[in-house]
C-alpha cells in the first residue's frame, strides 16, 4: 500500500517515475461532463442588466466609499433590494452577490472581505457580527449529477450571533440566537442557540452564559 502523504525526506523521483505515478490519474474517465452544465432554470432574482449594474456599482463605487460612510453604503445595498435594518455597519470590502436575497437586522456588522454568496437567501439578524473574511454560501453543486448541477439552500443566522473570523458557512446552516463561532470554522451543519462553537467541523462545546440588557 503507497502512502497518501509524502515522505519529506526521500529523494526527489525521476521524471520517469512521477509520469508512471501520474498516468492513472490523468487516464482515469472524469464522472463529470461539464459540457451539459446548465443554469438557465436558476432565479437569479432581478434581470440581467440589473445584476450587471450592480456588479458595477459594488466593483467600482461600493470599495470607494470612505470607511466611516456606513448609510451611503446601506443606501447602495437598499436600492438593489437588500433588507437592512437600523444602525448596520458595512465595511466597503463585504461582497454582496445578488442584495435583493439578503436581509439584515438592526445594529449587525458585516467587516472587511465578509463574501454573502446569496444566490440563495442570506438572513442575518439583529446586533450580529460577521467578522473579516467570512464566507456564507448558499450554492453547492450536486457531485452524483453529471452535469455538476447547481444546488442551493438558504442561510439563517438568529440575534447576536458572532461569527468570528474567516469562517465558512455551508448551505442551508442554521445558526441559532446568541451562538459563536469561533475563527476559522467550517459550519456544515445547524448550530444551537447560545452555544460557544468552533472546529472543523464545528461543533457546540460550552453553553455562552450573558445578561442581557436589551428588552
Amino acid at each position: 500500500m503507497t502512502s497518501l502523504i509524502p515522505n519529506p525526506d526521500s529523494n526527489l523521483n525521476s521524471s520517469s517515475s512521477v509520469q508512471d505515478n501520474q498516468a492513472p490519474v490523468l487516464n482515469a474517465l472524469p464522472i463529470m461532463d461539464l459540457r451539459h452544465y446548465d443554469q438557465s432554470n436558476f432565479d437569479r432574482g432581478r434581470s440581467g442588466w440589473v445584476i450587471l449594474l450592480w456588479w458595477l456599482v459594488q466593483a467600482i463605487v461600493f470599495p470607494l466609499t470612505p470607511h466611516a460612510f456606513q448609510s451611503a453604503r446601506v443606501v447602495l445595498l437598499r436600492s438593489f433590494g437588500a433588507q437592512i435594518g437600523r444602525g448596520v455597519i458595512i465595511r466597503p470590502t463585504a461582497r454582496f452577490t445578488y442584495p435583493w436575497k439578503v436581509s439584515i437586522g438592526d445594529f449587525s456588522w458585516i467587516g472587511d472581505d465578509v463574501v454573502l454568496y446569496s444566490l440563495d437567501r442570506i438572513q442575518i439578524g439583529k446586533h450580529c457580527v460577521i467578522s473579516q473574511k467570512s464566507y456564507l454560501c448558499t450554492g453547492s453543486h450536486d457531485i452524483q449529477d453529471p452535469a455538476f448541477g447547481l444546488k442551493t439552500a438558504p442561510i439563517q443566522i438568529g440575534n447576536g450571533v458572532w461569527v468570528a473570523t474567516d469562517c465558512f458557512i455551508a448551505p442551508g446552516v442554521q445558526i441559532g440566537a446568541n451562538a459563536v463561532i469561533g475563527a476559522r470554522s467550517n459550519v456544515l451543519k445547524n448550530i444551537p442557540e447560545q452555544q460557544v462553537c468552533w472546529g472543523n467541523p464545528c461543533r457546540p462545546h460550552y453553553l455562552r452564559e450573558y445578561l442581557s440588557t436589551l428588552k
